[in-house]
């Protein structure tokens, strides 16, 4: 048994609706480990529960998996307005969000986050990055021009396979825009960080201005 077996056999079970739909995804979908999955999801929501928003924002909807894990957390009223650029995946991921148990708590919409985002004229009290990784920069500054002063915003794939820290991927564009994103943060005093090393990283950011 590996130590992430152990994890998740010691962490609470993913609901059965989401054990088909990561099933599904790695089924049908390129790329399907890009999904939240069981540790992950499970961590969301219970953020979600202590963080209490009423409104939270996603930048990268991919099948709808960690939406539907905050959507869990969320109190009677709360809202996840998620957003997926790619508008190829729409015919797969919204049927999964409208018939999940949770559906009335997202709102699923195909679009450029950036850019459409700010005009739904909401702050936000939490966002989840997890888009191109070219543009977390980009990302994060939009999303911090949303969320409420505490507020918080969570960004994954920030050690992005160890790539990082590996010189070989120096010239990779993903890799870059992490790594700038990374550095960006850290030197941002708008803010306070911590990069969670879960799966691929998990960096957690309050807005403290």
């Amino acid at each position: 048994m590996s130590v992430e077996e152990y994890i998740e056999q010691h962490s609470s079970p993913e609901p059965d609706y989401l054990y088909q739909l990561w099933r599904a995804t790695n089924i049908h979908m390129l790329h399907g480990r890009m999904a939240s999955g069981h540790l992950q999801g499970r961590l969301l929501k219970m953020l979600v529960q202590m963080i209490r928003p009423k409104n939270i924002l996603e930048v990268g909807t991919f099948s709808g998996y960690s939406a539907i894990c905050m959507a869990e957390g969320l109190e009677d009223g709360g809202m996840v307005y998620t957003f997926e650029i790619n508008d190829e995946q729409e015919d797969f991921t919204r049927p999964w969000i409208e018939q999940s148990p949770v559906a009335d708590k997202i709102r699923f919409i195909i679009g450029d986050a950036v850019t459409e985002a700010p005009k739904l004229g909401i702050t936000f009290d939490m966002a989840f990055i997890d888009g191109d990784k070219r543009t977390y920069k980009e990302t994060y500054e939009m999303a911090l021009s949303v969320v409420r002063k505490g507020g918080f915003i969570l960004a994954d794939n920030t050690l992005w396979d160890g790539h990082v820290i590996d010189h070989q991927y120096d010239r990779d564009p993903q890799t870059r825009g992490i790594e700038t994103f990374n550095d960006y943060v850290l030197h941002d005093t708008r803010v306070e960080q911590v990069i969670v090393p879960l799966r691929d990283g998990l960096t957690l950011i309050q807005k403290k201005t």
